[in-house]
């Protein structure tokens, strides 16, 4: 099977690219937070504000973010967007692709 490149990618009408999330506010979060919580004796506040804490964006990334930008990719507005990787993550990877 032969390997696709962006070019032959685009010209088939098939786009390929990747959403590269960070640290989203998601169940497995609070799950991994609750472990924190019971390991080092403290609130899940404390847990939670610690956490948001060390992200640069000073906050969790949210389900309506990860959708719009989802919906971007897919939308006629990215239709030159291809092979790419979107990374989603507030700031936390320290350079540039």
């Amino acid at each position: 099977m032969p390997v696709m490149t962006g070019a032959s990618i685009s010209t088939t009408g098939v786009t390929i690219n990747n959403l590269l999330p960070g640290t989203f506010d998601t169940d497995r979060i609070a799950v991994t937070m609750e472990a924190q919580v019971k390991a080092q004796n403290i609130s899940i506040e404390e847990v939670r504000a610690r956490r948001a804490q060390s992200l640069p964006a000073g906050r969790f990334g949210n389900a309506e973010e990860f959708g719009k930008a989802c919906a971007f990719l897919c939308s006629v507005h990215a239709g030159y967007i291809t092979g790419q990787n979107l990374l989603i993550d507030g700031g936390a990877y320290p350079g540039t692709y």
